[in-house]
């Protein structure tokens, strides 16, 4: 839920823009301290109209390219984020700010799109699934599912012989201290 209402913000930016009085002057009479927060509610209001105050119930997706084009117009000029935001018809500058410092952390990688969500637990096989015809190729994947597994037993045997023998090496050594 936005923390202030869409008449809330226009009626303060309509007082400004009326020039009844200055930007520190309005947000002690309607109970907030932020000042820079009415700033850039006069400037999305200037540049959008009234929807720029409105608040954006769909979720935009940005490309790379578009973001690394962003990214790099804030870095070679001497612009602020929300000139910028105003410029690229973004109406949030915070934003293009989280663009930026990840481009400063991790650099173009960081504005690749990201995979969302759990993980799958089962990994999905990129090979269409065969259908079985002959009995060679079950023999052959049958074969290879027990060489996997005698593989496995081999080694946790070998594990638990080493562990049995540390163990005994343990034992002799306190009771020598004992």
């Amino acid at each position: 839920m936005a923390k202030y209402k869409y008449e809330f913000k226009l009626k303060i930016v309509k007082e400004y823009l009326n020039e009844k009085g200055s930007y520190k002057y309005l947000c002690d009479k309607h109970g907030f301290s932020d000042t820079k927060l009415l700033r850039q509610w006069v400037s999305a209001y200037n540049t959008y109209g009234e929807s720029g105050l409105m608040r954006s119930r769909k979720r935009e997706n940005y490309t790379f390219d578009f973001k690394r084009h962003v990214v790099e117009l804030y870095l070679t000029t001497e612009v602020s984020y929300q000139d910028l935001a105003l410029q690229v018809g973004i109406n949030n500058p915070s934003l293009l700010c989280r663009w930026v410092n990840d481009y400063r952390i991790a650099g173009p990688d960081a504005l690749k799109p990201k995979m969302k969500g759990r993980p799958p637990k089962m990994k999905k096989s990129k090979e269409p699934k065969k259908v079985k015809d002959s009995g060679q190729n079950t023999s052959d994947n049958y074969l290879k599912r027990l060489e996997d597994e005698n593989l496995k037993l081999r080694i946790e045997n070998a594990y638990l012989k080493e562990l049995r023998r540390l163990r005994l090496e343990e034992k002799p050594q306190k009771k020598k201290r004992e």
